[in-house]
C-alpha cells in the first residue's frame, strides 16, 4: 500500500511529533485533537521542533515552511480522515478512551484506511475488541521524541492481517524509521516488555531500604548506561512506569503489582519531571540527583541477566526475533548492546544461578529462569534462523551494513559503516573478518582500499560494549589481532584510506594494511594508556617495526595523538592528500597498482616483508630464493618479461 495521506489523532507530544516526522518524510498530513488548546499547543510544538532544527542547520527555512505546509490542524475528524490512507491513534494510554477513538475513527476513515494505534504497551487485540474489522488495526509505537527515535515497533494483533501488517511496517521503513517485526501481541510488545522486570526489581529495591535510589543511579552510570533506574523513571514518569506494571500484573503475572513506593508516590502527586518531584527534584529539565558512592546491593549482572530472561521468553513465545529483539533494545533504550549480544558471552548456568539468586532474594515469579534457560538451551534459542544469525552480526540498528564491500573493476573498497565515528565492536570485527574473507580468493580483486563510510576512517574501539571479564577481554583483543592480520597476510595489496581520526583500533587497522595514505590533518595515535588501556589489537607491535622502538615507545606511552603529515614524515604514510582528492587519488593508485603489479609477485612480497621481520635473516633469506623459485615457474612472470621486452602493458592473470 502506497500512504499518500495520513491522520494522526491526538495531538499532544507523541501526536504532533509523529505528524512531523510524516511530512518531513514528504506525505500530507493531518492533525485531528478534539480539544482546540491542544491542537495549538501541538501546532506549536512542531513550530518548536523545526526551529530547533533550522538554528542546528539541519534544515532550511524553505524546508521548515514546506514541512509545515504538508501539516493540516483540524477540529473535524471527518475532514481529518478525509481520504486518508492510514490513521495513527495517539491519544493517553487509557484502554476504553483508545476503544472509543477507535470506534470514530472507523466509522469516519474510508474501508482501506489502514488503522494504526501508537500505543507502548496495552495490547492490540484488546484495542481492536471495538471494532467491527478487526484486521485493520497493526501496532505502530513510536519512542519519544518520535523525530529523534528511530524505532518504531511494529505490532500484529491476533486478528490483525497480514497486508495491514506489512504495509505498516513498509510504511515505518519509509518515514526513515527502523522498524522490527512484533509477531505475536503481549502486553509491553519488545522494548517495554524486557524492562518492565527491571522496574519491578529497582522499585523493590526501596521498598525493602535495601539502598538509596541515587547509590543505584551512580552504580548505573559507574557500569556505562546513560542513565540511572530511578532518574529514568522521573524522566518517563513514575505515574507512566505504575500504569504499566499495574497492567503487566493483569495480563502477564500478578508479582508485577507487588511495587509499593512507586503507588505512594503517584498519591502524592511525586510523578518525576513532569511534576518537578519524583526520585529527585527536578529543575530545568534536570535531575538534581544527591551525590552518593556507587551501590553494594547490585550488579550490573543483576540487569543483564533480567534482560536476557525476558527476551528468551520473547522469543520462546514467538513474539519477535532474536536480531529484532537486540536491534529493537539497543535503539528503544539508547544502549550500545542488547540482551542477545550480553547473552552471546554467557553460559546458560551462569543466567539461572544469577537468577536463581535475584529470585531467591525477592521471591518473586517474574525473576524466575525462563524454561530455555533451565534447560541450559541458552545458545540455541538466541541463534534463532541461521540468517537472522547473520543479520545481527552484520546489521547496525539503523539496518544497514557494517561493512560494506564495493567493487569497481580489479579493486574493491571495504567501507566501515558503524556510526559517524566507525567504531569497532565485536560486530564490526565479525562483519569484517567476513568481508575479508569473501574478497580472499576472489582472484578478480587484486587491490583492497580499507577506508570509513562517511568522513572519518575509525576513531577506535566503541569502549561501551559489554565484555563479561578479563578471560573474555583478552580474547576480544585476541580476535581483533587475528582479524586485522589476515590483511597483512591476504595475497592482495591491501591500502588504508586515513581521514579525520584514525585513533586506536583505527589506527591499529590501518597499521595492518600494507599501504596508508592519508589527509595531511587526520588525527592519528594511540591515546589508550591515557584512558588505562594499551594499544590490544596489535599496535605495540606493528608500530615498533615501521618507525623504530624509539620512537614507538614515545608515541604509545605519551598518548600522543599527530597529524597526518607528520605520519608522513615518520613514515608511516605513504602519500598524503587533501580531503577533497583522497578517495580519488587512493583509487587511481589502487587502479594503477591492480593493473601494473603482479598479483602472484604481490602475495609473496607481502608475505616475505612480513615473515622475514619475524626470522633471523638466514631464514628470511631462504623464504626469499624459495620464493623467487615459486614465481619463475608462474606465467605472471613470463608475462611480466614478455611485456618488458615488447614495451607494452602486461596482462597479469594470478597465474
Amino acid at each position: 500500500m502506497e500512504v499518500r495521506k495520513a491522520t494522526v489523532v491526538g495531538s499532544g507530544i507523541m501526536g504532533s511529533g509523529i505528524a512531523q516526522v510524516i511530512s518531513q518524510a514528504g506525505i500530507p498530513v493531518a492533525v485531528f485533537d478534539s480539544f482546540p488548546e491542544a491542537l495549538k499547543k501541538g501546532e506549536s510544538s512542531i513550530r518548536n521542533s523545526l526551529s530547533r532544527m533550522l538554528k542546528s542547520g539541519k534544515v532550511t527555512e524553505e524546508q521548515v515552511n514546506t514541512i509545515m505546509g504538508r501539516i493540516t490542524f483540524t477540529g473535524s475528524m471527518e475532514e481529518a480522515l478525509k481520504d486518508s490512507d492510514i490513521a495513527i491513534e495517539a491519544v493517553p494510554e487509557i484502554l476504553d478512551l483508545k476503544k472509543d477513538v477507535f470506534k470514530k475513527i472507523e466509522g469516519a476513515a474510508l474501508p482501506s484506511c489502514i488503522l494504526a494505534t501508537n500505543t507502548s504497551n496495552i495490547r492490540i487485540t484488546e484495542i481492536a475488541d471495538s471494532l467491527k474489522n478487526p484486521e485493520r488495526l497493526v501496532g505502530m509505537h513510536f519512542f519519544n521524541p518520535p523525530v529523534i527515535m528511530k524505532l518504531v515497533e511494529v505490532i500484529k494483533g491476533e486478528k490483525t492481517s497480514e497486508s495491514a501488517f506489512q504495509s505498516v511496517f513498509d510504511f515505518a521503513k519509509k518515514l526513515g524509521k527502523t522498524a522490527i517485526k512484533v509477531n505475536k501481541d503481549t502486553a509491553g510488545f519488545v522494548v517495554n516488555r524486557i524492562s518492565a522486570p527491571e522496574s519491578l526489581f529497582f522499585s523493590l529495591i526501596v521498598d525493602r531500604k535495601m539502598d538509596k535510589p541515587e547509590a543505584v543511579d551512580a552504580f548505573a552510570k559507574s557500569q556505562g548506561l546513560p542513565m540511572g533506574p530511578y532518574e529514568l523513571m522521573d524522566y518517563v514518569g513514575v505515574d507512566t512506569v505504575f500504569h504499566s506494571l499495574e497492567y503487566y500484573s493483569r495480563e502477564l503475572d500478578p508479582d508485577y503489582g507487588k511495587a509499593k513506593i512507586i503507588g505512594d508516590m503517584i498519591k502524592e502527586k511525586k510523578l518525576g519531571s513532569k511534576t518537578g518531584q519524583g526520585f529527585y527534584q527536578w529543575e530545568n529539565g534536570k535531575a538534581k540527583i544527591p551525590a552518593a558512592a556507587p551501590s553494594n546491593a547490585v550488579e550490573i549482572m543483576d540487569i543483564f541477566t533480567l534482560e536476557i530472561n525476558e527476551a528468551v521468553k520473547l522469543i520462546e513465545d514467538g513474539v519477535a526475533e532474536p536480531a529484532d529483539i537486540e536491534k529493537g533494545f539497543c535503539l528503544g533504550m539508547n544502549r550500545p548492546f542488547g540482551p542477545i549480544s550480553v547473552a552471546e558471552n554467557l553460559t546458560s548456568k551462569e543466567v539461572k544461578e544469577r537468577l536463581e539468586q535475584i529470585h531467591g532474594k525477592f521471591g518473586i515469579n517474574v525473576f524466575s529462569p525462563a524454561k530455555s534457560i533451565m534447560e541450559g538451551k541458552l545458545k540455541e534459542i538466541i541463534k534463532g534462523k541461521p540468517k537472522q544469525k547473520q543479520a545481527a552480526a552484520k546489521e547496525t540498528p539503523s539496518g544497514e551494513n557494517l561493512v560494506n564491500i564495493v567493487r569497481e573493476g580489479n579493486v574493491a573498497r571495504l567501507e566501515l559503516n558503524n556510526g559517524k565515528n566507525n567504531l569497532l565492536n565485536a560486530n564490526v570485527l565479525k562483519a569484517l573478518h567476513e568481508a575479508i574473507d569473501e574478497l580472499w580468493n576472489d582472484r578478480e580483486i587484486r587491490v583492497v582500499v580499507v577506508a570509513g563510510n562517511g568522513n572519518v576512517f575509525s576513531a577506535g574501539a566503541e569502549l561501551t560494549q559489554y565484555i563479561p571479564d578479563a578471560f573474555e577481554f583478552m580474547e576480544h583483543s585476541r580476535r581483533g589481532e587475528r582479524i586485522f592480520r589476515l590483511l597483512s597476510e591476504m595475497p592482495k595489496i591491501v591500502i588504508a584510506e586515513m581521514k579525520k581520526y584514525a585513533l586506536g583500533g583505527g589506527f591499529e587497522l590501518s597499521l595492518n594494511c600494507d599501504i596508508r595514505i592519508s589527509t595531511p590533518d587526520c588525527v592519528v595515535g594511540f591515546p589508550e594508556v591515557r584512558i588505562g588501556l594499551l594499544p590490544g589489537w596489535s599496535g605495540s607491535q606493528r608500530l615498533s617495526k615501521l618507525v623504530g622502538m624509539s620512537r614507538a615507545t614515545a608515541l604509545i606511552l605519551s598518548g600522543e595523538k599527530f597529524t597526518g603529515s607528520k605520519a608522513y614524515e615518520y613514515g608511516i604514510v605513504y602519500r598524503t592528500y587533501d580531503e577533497a582528492q583522497l578517495k580519488e587519488k587512493t583509487m587511481e593508485f589502487a587502479a594503477e597498482l591492480a593493473s601494473s603489479v603482479s598479483p602472484i609477485a604481490a602475495a609473496l612480497s607481502k608475505k616475505l616483508i612480513n615473515k622475514g621481520s619475524e626470522v633471523p635473516m638466514d631464514v628470511g633469506l631462504d623464504m626469499e630464493s624459495i620464493a623467487m623459485g615459486t614465481i619463475y615457474a608462474s606465467k605472471d612472470f613470463m608475462e611480466g618479461i614478455s611485456a618488458f621486452v615488447q614495451k607494452r602493458k602486461p596482462e597479469y592473470k594470478f597465474q
